[in-house]
């Protein structure tokens, strides 16, 4: 639909814009991103005529875009330029039915239903409807951009070019301009090409990025292969970290600052594990970056605050995470810095070791209820409904750990923990067969993201070597704390 070939321009006689080549079908979204000053809106002016090229070609629908007069270039492309002050007052409707000028014969003496129609429908995609006989100057600067959008969008041009569209605005309105703008892609098969200034939005609305720097292409293609973390350091001199975005398969990217405020160095010690009336706490002076399967604030992240609760074996609750959140307040733990996790064994029976190693240390905790244990194989051919076990598992660790060491660990306590259950011959009832954990085991692995760098935690690493030990013994002794209490009370 729009293909622009070997663009150079800009504003005297160096050009700003050098060499620029790509193409955008229709119905497709482009992103182009950059630092300040590498030519974003300078491109987008060139492309739009606002400027004029020094060489190269902009065909539109396979015409070169000089080849049309300015009512049909209006007609194939619409324009949102950044957010700009106006010499006169015009009404939001009277803003926004401006984008219909390129199908009129006259000052609006043709007006019709369907330019009703159009002007309507961008008034209400924007949310702008209710602001249709307000004076435009009398509107915020969000509200404006969200007119001029309307306004774009009522032109009804297959192509459309928009200069940091979510300027000034929040991000719900934000989100909701931009869903308005991809859904028109895909709906009308409108191709966009957008300037971005905020990356993570520009990942996740567009099909395809392109990255300038220095008015030159430093990378083209879909968001995965442009928002790299050597690609934006190299363009930005900025470190970041990049990660999938939760809900779609687009990356997202975190900015790491280079402060040089200075860190208290800490470290988790055996003594603070602690034994409260009904749970297991640990309480960090600092954030661990944390993963766990628990009942409260799992998956990752960083918290300061542990806790192993123990409750009764009949403990039936239909909404278990409300009531644990309950239970956590009444403490007064601070919900969003604690992970807590459920076990049917009592508090006093939990083992807890601390393991030295060349690189630092590691303390293991483990609780280990194995009255409905199971064996993993057979599973499926349990009817039964799951209830409280549990074998729960903590394993914090006095080192900086990579992600890749973060899942290692969980891969290498598991199987510590399995090896204790095979060796301690504690059987799935069911099946009859060794069992390899609980139907409702929780695993946890913390790090203070201090000392020494540790890329790896199987089973052949210092790490690693540390982990099986420590699960291994501490489940063993665990089981058999376990047992002793069953034997008390039967």
């Amino acid at each position: 639909m729009l293909q622009v070939e070997n663009l150079s321009g800009g504003y005297g006689k160096e050009p700003i814009v050098r060499n620029v080549s790509f193409h955008v079908e229709k119905g497709e979204v482009l992103g182009i991103l950059g630092p300040n000053g590498s030519g974003k809106s300078t491109l987008l002016k060139i492309i739009s005529g606002i400027l004029p090229k020094q060489s190269g070609k902009v065909m539109i629908a396979g015409k070169p875009s000089g080849a049309y007069s300015q009512k049909q270039f209006a007609q194939q492309v619409a324009v949102l330029p950044q957010l700009h002050a106006h010499a006169f007052s015009h009404s939001v409707k009277d803003t926004v039915a401006l984008g219909r000028y390129p199908y009129q014969s006259g000052i609006f003496s043709s007006w019709s239903e369907l330019d009703e129609q159009a002007v309507q429908e961008a008034m209400n995609h924007t949310g702008v409807t209710r602001y249709e006989n307000t004076a435009i100057e009398l509107l915020s600067g969000g509200e404006q951009q969200r007119v001029f959008v309307a306004q774009a969008l009522a032109q009804q041009a297959p192509i459309l070019l928009l200069d940091e569209p979510t300027n000034h605005l929040d991000i719900a309105h934000q989100q909701q301009l931009l869903d308005t703008i991809r859904n028109q892609a895909r709906q009308k098969g409108i191709t966009v090409i957008s300037v971005f200034h905020d990356i993570n939005l520009a990942a996740l609305y567009c099909d395809r990025l392109l990255l300038l720097k220095n008015g030159e292409v430093a990378s083209m293609g879909v968001p995965q292969d442009v928002v790299l973390e050597s690609e934006i350091h190299h363009v930005y001199n900025a470190r970041v970290k990049t990660q999938p975005h939760p809900e779609m398969p687009k990356p997202q990217m975190t900015l790491l600052p280079n402060l040089q405020e200075k860190v208290e160095q800490f470290c988790v010690k055996k003594a603070d594990v602690m034994i409260q009336e009904d749970h297991v706490l640990l309480q960090s002076s600092q954030p661990l970056k944390t993963i766990s399967s628990a009942v409260h604030n799992a998956g990752l992240g960083w918290y300061r605050t542990f806790v192993n609760r123990g409750v009764r074996a009949d403990y039936m609750i239909d909404d278990v995470q409300r009531e644990n959140t309950e239970y956590l307040r009444a403490l007064g733990y601070h919900l969003t810095d604690t992970v807590a996790m459920m076990t049917a064994v009592s508090p006093e029976h939990v083992e807890v070791e601390e393991y030295e190693g060349e690189f630092g240390s590691i303390v293991v905790a483990v609780t280990a209820g194995v009255g409905n244990a199971v064996d993993v194989s057979k599973s499926w051919q349990r009817e039964d409904i799951p209830y409280i076990g549990t074998i729960n598992t903590w394993v914090f660790i006095n080192g900086e750990l990579s992600e890749e060491a973060f899942v290692q660990a969980l891969i290498t306590a598991t199987e510590a923990k399995v090896k204790a259950l095979q060796d301690e011959q504690v059987k799935d009832p069911e099946s009859g067969t060794v069992a390899t954990g609980t139907s409702t085991d929780s695993l946890l692995i913390a790090s203070t993201q201090q000392g020494e760098y540790l890329p790896y935690a199987g089973p052949i690493t210092q790490l690693g070597k540390l982990i099986g030990k420590g699960v291994y013994d501490c489940t063993v002794r665990a089981i058999h704390s376990y047992r002793l209490a069953v034997g008390e009370h039967t």
